[in-house]
């Protein structure tokens, strides 16, 4: 046996020299695509209720305002117009277009080891939304975002490993011409990072023009097709049971060029959707396998997220209460009701209502990022940076989420019981014969990087230490990790023959 000196003596450099090491994929504690599924608010029968009532809106009451072109299609699937307007659906067309559906679905990086699997309760985290302004956690200003601002969030993004997808975060204020600002998110996005990203098109006669640029950028409409690295992000419905007709429009366009789609259903409990959790999700649901119809009444099989997004408004102010522990719930649900489908599926979590990157944006955004996790969710969306209910948007906010994903992965994980977890040998050996500690043990060494997830910028000294080093500031640290990645030319660049092309055919507004 080994004695407690050797122990000592080798196992403090030995764990040093691990940390300072970076992880191989295979061996990291954390990694996108871990199994949850182990949280469920949702009872058997409360899912089956929110099935049949989910059918039942679909049946009576249905959806208004489908375009011209959408009439058509899910009318000769099965759909029924009323004289009202409305588009109503037999509960045997729902379930004809559930048995046609993609039950796994692959979203593609432009680098395949980015790739990410969609399907039971495969977990995945990363950003989203439309905010309109960066915080500035220094200054404690807001200011509008600019098309610099997106670039340098999906390159940040490209270089976190927690944050596994890239969904267009905020909108590119200074660009006042929308088909410009479309053709401009997506460039910036996908010079940012390599990672999957998605994006959405302001109007259908843009869709046109962004695939021709994503065609350039993958070297072909062949290769384009197939391995489409950027999905739509598209708000199809606009609740409470409506079609958004323009968002249709782009919705067709998107499936025939063979891009993703995400069905976004975002109703607002108590304002455009019911004010029980168990109403919203009833609502969103429905939305969504209205989505299912149209989606694979025009291509069966195509791939598509069953994308339901309630949220909570805080009666006390008409305000979002994104943050709230109701929202972790209402999204932990829509997992629920995914898996009970079998679609791949996303909701948001993670996002705070805090203006500033704070105590309470932490814990907001801890609380639904675990739910979500836990609930099996497949892609947390609003993971990481999103302030304000959704307006704001912060770097240095990304870049702490990643530690917060981390954690939150880790619990995901769960906590494994194998026979070399639980034996006692160890203990005996070190109990009765060893130095009274397990720091120098085979097993401590060999389990620290595999089953322990460890912070970038969380710190964990003691007050001693955090004194000595000079009393480090958490926003401070983001800030220098920020900076040292902006200060490296992006490796998602185009080569130069590309790029010049690019520019050549489009107005790009990011500088070479």
């Amino acid at each position: 046996m080994t004695t407690p000196s050797a122990r000592r003596s080798g196992g403090r450099a030995a764990r040093q020299a691990l940390r300072a090491a970076p992880l191989a994929q295979d061996v990291r504690p954390v990694r996108a695509g871990m199994e949850g599924g182990t949280f469920k608010p949702l009872t058997p029968d409360g899912i089956n209720r929110i099935h049949h009532a989910a059918l039942d809106a679909l049946e009576q009451i249905g959806l208004a305002d489908a375009p011209p072109s959408g009439i058509d299609i899910m009318t000769r699937a099965g759909a029924v117009l009323g004289d009202d307007g409305r588009l109503r659906f037999p509960r045997a067309l729902v379930e004809d277009m559930l048995a046609k559906a993609a039950k796994s679905i692959t979203l593609c990086g432009r680098d395949p080891k980015h790739d990410m699997t969609l399907s039971g309760r495969r977990v995945h985290y990363g950003t989203a939304g439309a905010a309109v302004h960066m915080v500035d956690p220094h200054g404690r200003e807001y200011r509008e975002s600019t098309v610099q601002d997106l670039h340098d969030a999906a390159r940040i993004v490209d270089q976190l490993d927690n944050i596994h997808f890239l969904q267009r975060p905020m909108v590119c204020r200074d660009i006042p011409d929308n088909r410009e600002m479309d053709l401009n998110s997506i460039y910036a996005c996908t010079a940012g990072t390599k990672k999957h990203i998605g994006v959405s098109f302001s109007e259908p006669d843009f869709v046109e023009d962004g695939i021709e640029l994503l065609h350039m950028i993958a070297g072909g409409e062949d290769a384009w097709r197939a391995r489409p690295f950027v999905s739509n992000s598209n708000c199809f419905v606009v609740p409470p049971m409506k079609f958004a007709t323009e968002s249709c429009q782009v919705m067709e366009k998107a499936i025939a060029a063979g891009m993703p789609v995400l069905l976004l259903s975002a109703g607002m409990a108590t304002a455009t959707a019911p004010p029980t959790l168990a109403g919203a999700i009833v609502q969103a649901v429905a939305e969504c396998l209205a989505g299912v119809v149209y989606v694979n009444a025009i291509a069966p099989g195509h791939p598509a997220i069953f994308g339901t997004w309630p949220f909570l408004v805080d009666l006390r102010s008409g305000a979002m209460s994104g943050g709230s522990g109701e929202q972790a719930l209402m999204t932990a649900g829509c997992a629920q009701m995914h898996q009970f489908y079998g679609l791949p599926g996303g909701a948001a979590a993670g996002f705070s209502d805090s203006k500033l990157p704070d105590m309470q944006a932490g814990w907001e955004q801890m609380c639904s990022n675990v739910l979500a996790g836990l609930s099996g969710l497949n892609m947390v969306y609003e993971a990481a940076g999103m302030h304000a209910s959704l307006l704001g948007f912060c770097h240095e906010s990304l870049i702490l989420g990643d530690d917060i994903v981390g954690q939150a992965l880790r619990c995901v994980r769960g906590i494994e019981i194998t026979e070399d977890a639980v034996s006692i040998e160890m203990m005996k050996s070190v109990c009765l014969k060893g130095p009274g500690h397990y720091l120098g043990e085979d097993q401590t060494l060999s389990r620290m990087q595999t089953d322990f997830v460890y912070p970038t910028l969380g710190d964990r000294t003691s007050p001693k230490e955090w004194a000595e080093v000079g009393k480090p500031d958490l926003i401070a640290a983001a800030t220098a990790r920020k900076e040292g990645i902006l200060a490296q030319r992006s490796g998602a660049r185009f080569n130069p023959e590309v790029d010049a092309a690019i520019r050549a055919r489009f107005n790009i507004h990011l500088p070479k």
